[in-house]
């Protein structure tokens, strides 16, 4: 309610939405009671409902869910962005959240003020505030809130978190200590990012979807620069949104440290002399179907050489064993054989009509996202 009203007094353009995740009985009287305060502002409101399927965590099934919901909003009505209410509170428990589960510099960090997830770009404006000067600037104001009573259950590890802010600040390390710590934090996580990125640019060469590091300029890297390397290999060759850390990913890094070959999350790591290759996972994509046009396994897009007169029924599934043995001339394509079977081919029922990567199909092309972040400046090999 406090972002509502200050991003209107500070005269951005504004569409509101809330989300009804279904879970409480009021949670529709509060949806109404903000449809109400935008109608007095001359705002649109929207209400989005969330409905839990049960499975998993159910907060960050929520979480996940809400910012799904308001990133397809946001996009329906042409926004640049979405603007969120955490406050330095948040910052502070989401430390102390981390710091008891381990957590190390990444997820001891503070949270972006401007971060772009879902396609959306989503901005934390609030962040410099505390939950009490908000409180105390719309009671100044008259203007009412809702309290969400799930705050106070401490069934829930956030509020479990804040008893713990709580109790620190009694010893003199309040919200603002650990909000200012957080924040040294994500200094050293961008300082660590940008390492790993230079080392990247020196060591890393992307081929054929596969992400291929060179020994000689991997292994003397620090530790900390080889896991990030690591994990950023991981989470583009499995198109996931993070990646597997702590003890999964140090006994990967460990691996590539012995030169032994490893499976992690859907991704192979292949050693072949002087190199390590990272892969798709075979299996991890066998089920993997999608019509041709479709991205394919989160980062693959194939073209034929004439759109004109295909069959409507092509589908995109992996190449596998069997589709490699159509292919008689895939060792000339030089791409390893566990590379081809997880790549993507196009099929028609049981018949291969192309497989790209593994050079069946004249004119057939495969294209595979370009790296972000760490991999955005490693060597591109076609």
């Amino acid at each position: 309610m406090a972002l509502l009203h200050l991003a209107q007094a500070a005269g951005w353009r504004l569409q509101v939405a809330t989300v009804d995740h279904g879970l409480r009985a009021e949670a529709a009287a509060e949806a109404a009671a903000v449809a109400a305060a935008c109608g007095a502002l001359g705002l649109t409101h929207n209400t989005l409902r969330w409905h839990w399927d049960g499975r998993g965590n159910l907060q960050d099934a929520a979480r996940r869910g809400r910012l799904r919901l308001l990133a397809d909003w946001a996009r329906g009505q042409g926004l640049a962005a979405v603007a969120l209410g955490h406050t330095r509170d948040d910052l502070a428990e989401t430390f102390v959240m981390r710091l008891a589960r381990d957590a190390g510099v990444d997820g001891l960090s503070a949270m972006a003020a401007r971060r772009e997830a879902e396609g959306m770009v989503w901005l934390r404006p609030l962040l410099g505030l505390s939950r009490a000067e908000l409180r105390g600037w719309l009671a100044a104001r008259g203007i009412a809130w809702a309290e969400d009573p799930s705050n106070a259950d401490a069934r829930f590890a956030r509020v479990r978190a804040r008893h713990a802010v709580a109790a620190l600040a009694t010893a003199g390390v309040d919200a603002q200590v650990l909000a200012d710590l957080a924040h040294r934090m994500a200094e050293v996580r961008d300082a660590l990012e940008a390492q790993a990125a230079e080392a990247a640019a020196q060591a890393v060469t992307i081929t054929a979807g596969d992400v291929v590091i060179d020994r000689a300029r991997f292994d003397p890297l620090p530790a900390e620069l080889r896991r990030r390397l690591l994990l950023a290999a991981l989470i583009w060759v499995t198109s996931a949104e993070y990646g597997p850390r702590g003890a999964d990913l140090l006994r990967l890094r460990d691996a590539a440290a012995a030169g032994r070959a490893a499976t992690l999350a859907g991704c192979r790591m292949m050693v072949r002399g002087a190199e390590l290759r990272l892969l798709r996972e075979a299996r991890a994509v066998a089920a993997v179907a999608v019509p041709l046009g479709a991205v394919w396994d989160g980062r693959w897009q194939v073209s034929a050489p004439d759109s004109k007169g295909l069959p409507p029924d092509l589908t995109l599934r992996a190449l596998g064993e069997d589709g490699l043995r159509a292919c008689p001339g895939w060792r000339d394509a030089g791409h390893p054989r566990q590379s081809l079977i997880a790549s993507p081919a196009v099929w028609r029922g049981a018949e291969l009509v192309a497989a790209p990567l593994a050079g069946f199909g004249p004119g057939w092309r495969a294209q595979c996202r370009t790296p972000v972040g760490v991999l955005a400046s490693a060597a591109l090999s076609h």
